[in-house]
């Protein structure tokens, strides 16, 4: 077996018994938890000191090990059929959303170096959280997760939809049963939309709320509505896990080689 080849086996498409591809995720998905340790006790007042000593080589060696893990899947991805090409299939694997993700943990490392602007700097800072996402690629939970959510997108697309509507008509309605009494408070239609908000996903803060008959019969209504809108991407989803599970199980039953069915 080539060494492209078999890194490229490690890094995307472990078979079973590959103690070293199992090994290697495991060392990577502990490694992403304690960038993410680390940048949470970097918030914490009382372990500043981390930044200066520890939490400064932590951040470089993982960096370091993050970069070479992005560059050698870029230069493995050509053994996938999908990305063969030497040039052009490069150019599409770097615009893939995991790839995307490797990059945007990596680059606020980078980036300092060539921009000078402070308030730049911190705000790149911010692109660290990304390495939460890294687990993606190890964790068969949010690969299943994702199969979900692209499976069920026409009806998750369809009530999210029907849900903006619902809070445009409540913050429209409410703004002009309300505005006279309370000019301050629903001043726009936009600023009722975060009291459509709060009811609508029964939160209800009460800092907001209406004091006119007809607003308070409105309110009803629109919280009433809120409880069955926002539990149809449950229904959508949970469905989508049941059908996952389902084509999992039937997949298990089939050879991998021919597709015939193990009995």
């Amino acid at each position: 077996m080539r060494l492209k080849q078999r890194i490229y086996l490690i890094l995307d498409i472990p078979k079973p018994g590959d103690r070293l591809s199992r090994w290697f995720d495991i060392f990577l998905i502990g490694l992403i938890f304690l960038n993410v340790l680390a940048m949470i006790a970097e918030s914490v007042e009382g372990f500043d000191y981390l930044s200066g000593t520890f939490y400064h080589w932590f951040e470089i060696v993982s960096v370091l090990i993050f970069t070479v893990e992005y560059v050698l899947r870029i230069w493995t991805c050509t053994e996938n059929p999908r990305y063969g090409q030497t040039v052009t299939g490069r150019i599409r694997f770097l615009f893939s959303p995991m790839v995307v993700i490797d990059l945007l943990a990596i680059l606020p490392f980078y980036l300092p170096f060539v921009c000078y602007d402070l308030r730049s700097i911190r705000a790149i800072r911010l692109f660290r959280f990304f390495r939460v996402a890294k687990v993606a690629r190890y964790s068969k939970a949010l690969q299943t997760l994702g199969r979900v959510i692209t499976s069920k997108k026409a009806e998750l697309m369809t009530t999210l939809f029907v849900l903006i509507l619902l809070l445009v008509i409540a913050s429209t309605f409410m703004y002009f049963a309300e505005n006279e009494k309370q000019p301050e408070v629903f001043s726009s239609i936009p600023a009722a939309m975060w009291w459509a908000v709060a009811t609508l996903t029964t939160v209800g803060y009460g800092d907001v709320c209406p004091i006119t008959p007809l607003g308070k019969f409105m309110a009803s209504i629109i919280a009433i509505l809120g409880i069955g809108m926002f539990a149809l991407p449950t229904g959508i989803l949970g469905a989508g896990f049941v059908e996952e599970v389902q084509n999992s199980k039937k997949a298990l039953k089939k050879c991998p080689y021919c597709g015939g069915d193990l009995t």
